[in-house]
């Protein structure tokens, strides 16, 4: 019998609705492991290990770019940081999602969940298991947080496929397509909302 049977009881349902505080409050161990959807704690999906390395060569691509960026724009300042948690809104009730990887401008290092409106790209790399979450629910709740771009980047093959790009339509408050890149060329630069280049073959080979 499936251990799911055992655990099925009244008392281990969540007691009440997470919010910012509780949320700050509970063990990171936990919070790495779920999202919060409308107060109620989600358990999060565990990457596989290609979806892993993409991340991560991502992550060092997003990174390069950021650093160029600010050193051309003195004034600003951006970071980037992966699997981190969003404060998408707090009423009527909480939800914090965790973007695979993003860019975002610079705040403390202890602020968390870090506010939306400080997030310029959210980036969601699909899973089989994740893809109804990455392509309706987290599109459809980034726009309304008002995050300006949305990242979905597909693996398939052991090598990622291809980047979705979508821009936040403030009139109609979700997002549109901008453009689809895939890996005809070693590399792919794009220049919203940074300018930053896809090095396609960093991006093969992602589980050895």
């Amino acid at each position: 019998m499936s251990a799911v049977f055992d655990w099925a009881r009244e008392e281990n349902l969540q007691p009440e609705l997470i919010t910012v505080e509780i949320w700050k409050e509970l063990p990171e161990d936990f919070c790495r492991l779920v999202e919060v959807v409308n107060g109620e704690a989600v358990r999060a999906e565990s990457p596989s290990r290609p979806h892993q390395t993409a991340t991560f060569r991502l992550a060092h691509m997003v990174d390069q770019a950021i650093a160029e960026y600010v050193d051309r724009h003195q004034d600003e300042c951006l970071d980037t940081s992966i699997d981190f948690d969003v404060l998408l809104w707090e009423t009527p009730r909480t939800t914090i999602r965790r973007p695979d990887l993003g860019i975002y401008e610079c705040a403390p290092a202890d602020l968390r969940p870090l506010p939306a409106h400080l997030v310029k790209l959210a980036i969601e790399i699909v899973s089989p298991g994740t893809t109804k979450v990455d392509l309706v629910e987290k599109k459809a709740e980034y726009a309304i947080a008002g995050i300006p771009w949305y990242w979905i980047v597909w693996v398939v093959d052991n090598r990622v496929s291809m980047v979705e790009i979508f821009v936040l339509d403030h009139v109609l408050g979700q997002y549109r397509p901008h453009a689809k890149l895939t890996p005809h060329e070693p590399q792919t630069t794009v220049d919203l909302p940074i300018r930053i280049t896809i090095d396609w073959t960093q991006l093969a080979g992602l589980a050895r």
